[in-house]
């Protein structure tokens, strides 16, 4: 009967040794990338250096296509909002991080492409940043894409 014992005892160490490595090779890479794992090219330092570039597809109407990239960069947030459309018009853009309108202007699609990009610097709030951009332009015509960048 003791040896049964010990053996029942015994059991729950192997298991309990597989949970922990399992858990070791899933919690890995999110602890690299939280310690600077992520490349940015940028050595780090100031608002998120190590955070990863997001770029999103936006969405519009009428055959026209919209991109939103966001970039941690210097303590701050590059934020650059590209449309193409089909004609060379004038668009009210506005760029709105956190529920804040930001920035507001105008651009005007131009060139064989027919398109714009608006380039801003943003602040870098703590935490996760979220932002809009916006555009509407002839006929109302609007694109618009939302891109959160981890913090």
């Amino acid at each position: 009967m003791p040896a049964q014992t010990a053996a029942r005892r015994a059991a729950p160490l192997p298991l309990a040794i597989a949970l922990v490595l399992l858990a070791l090779i899933v919690l890995a890479p999110a602890a690299a990338l939280a310690k600077g794992g992520g490349d940015d090219g940028g050595g780090g330092g100031g608002g998120g250096g190590s955070r990863p570039e997001v770029r999103v597809a936006g969405s519009c109407g009428r055959g026209a296509t919209s991109t939103l990239k966001l970039k941690a960069r210097d303590g701050g947030i590059e934020a650059e909002f590209e449309v193409h459309g089909r004609s060379r018009s004038a668009w009210s853009v506005a760029f709105v991080q956190e529920r804040r309108t930001v920035w507001r202007g105008r651009a005007r699609a131009a060139g064989v492409s027919h398109s714009f990009s608006i380039e801003r610097r943003l602040g870098d709030y703590p935490g996760p940043d979220q932002v809009f951009a916006r555009a509407v332009g002839p006929r109302g015509m609007t694109c618009q894409a939302t891109a959160t960048l981890p913090g």
